[in-house]
């Protein structure tokens, strides 16, 4: 059915947009239906839209009434999220925490208002693991691991040192300090691989390019970049070429996600590795959602399988890409 907006009831922020996937009225839906309430991040990387439309289908195809929200990547706006689909009486609430910390009090207003809550693709760092069911998604730090290893075995007979630039995503979430903390620990077993200069790039493509530009400026050789997700690297080639560098070559490209402009990028020999963070989490999360509504105990962390590109395996996987 069309989606109908909702209005955002927590005074103070403006311009919140939810939206129903299935319409009706109340927290249960029509004719008691099972109610998902989902507060997303934003829609700030290609990899975001297809978690998002992931969500949408997969919550109309089991029969789910999706209430969803963009937080447009602020905090404030997911906590008003929360707030009105606990209001709403939602069964469940889903969300992709914008960043790891500031969430106790508004878990807590749901736990005690027996809604159940599910973490996707994001972490929070509260101690109570009380406040939620399950956590669904990728383990960041291993994705950094495995950027670090791809380095690591691409430049293990390097003469000298080896400078690297690394763009992260947002500051204070979890797949940007965990990409950063995995990535870091395989590489400083080797002295010769050295991080010259680390900064947001807030996930955005257009960020990505604006920071690379000022890494080119300020860096007299960079050897790497390393781009926590696939929209800053396709931003930082933009300005490599603007340099009149050659991307792949002349400074080699690792990042994290595995969307298909990225993987067309590698193939093409702009990007030399692709570390896959798979988005299509929407079958799993209305299965855990059926799950925990009807009172069933689910596993308190389920990862996504997830794999790794070189230019190959990305010629191979792009005509069946989904993303």
């Amino acid at each position: 059915m069309a989606r109908k907006p909702w209005t955002a009831i927590v005074a103070g922020v403006a311009g919140l947009l939810l939206l129903s996937a299935c319409g009706g009225g109340g927290g249960t839906g029509g004719g008691g239906a099972l109610t998902l309430g989902f507060a997303q991040v934003g829609a700030e990387s290609g990899w975001r839209t297809a978690n998002t439309k992931s969500i949408q289908e997969s919550a109309k195809a089991a029969g789910i009434e999706l209430k969803f929200s963009d937080a447009q990547q602020k905090q404030e706006n997911q906590i008003a999220a929360i707030r009105s689909y606990i209001q709403q009486k939602v069964k469940v609430i889903a969300f992709s925490p914008v960043v790891e910390s500031g969430w106790d009090t508004v878990l807590k207003e749901a736990k005690t208002a027996n809604i159940p809550v599910i973490l996707t693709d994001r972490a929070v760092d509260s101690p109570d693991k009380s406040l939620y069911k399950t956590f669904l998604g990728s383990d960041f730090v291993a994705e950094g691991k495995k950027a670090g290893e791809w380095l690591a075995k691409e430049f293990g007979s390097a003469a000298g040192d080896v400078s690297i630039v690394e763009l992260q995503g947002t500051t204070g979430s979890a797949p940007a300090n965990d990409r950063k903390k995995g990535f870091a620990d395989v590489i400083s077993s080797n002295p010769k691989l050295k991080v010259v200069a680390s900064q947001t790039g807030e996930f955005t493509r257009a960020k990505g390019k604006e920071v690379m530009e000022a890494f080119l400026k300020s860096q007299p050789k960079i050897d790497v970049l390393y781009a926590h997700n696939d929209d800053m690297a396709l931003g930082a080639i933009e300005a490599i070429e603007a340099a009149g560098k050659v991307p792949g070559k002349d400074i080699k490209i690792v990042s994290v996600d595995g969307v298909r402009d990225a993987l067309q990028a590698l193939a093409d020999g702009k990007i030399n590795h692709v570390v896959e963070c798979n988005p299509l989490l929407g079958p799993q999360l209305m299965d855990l959602v059926k799950k925990v509504a009807a009172g069933e105990q689910v596993p308190p962390r389920i990862e996504t399988t997830e794999t790794e590109f070189d230019q190959a395996a990305a010629k191979a996987a792009l005509p069946q890409r989904q993303y």
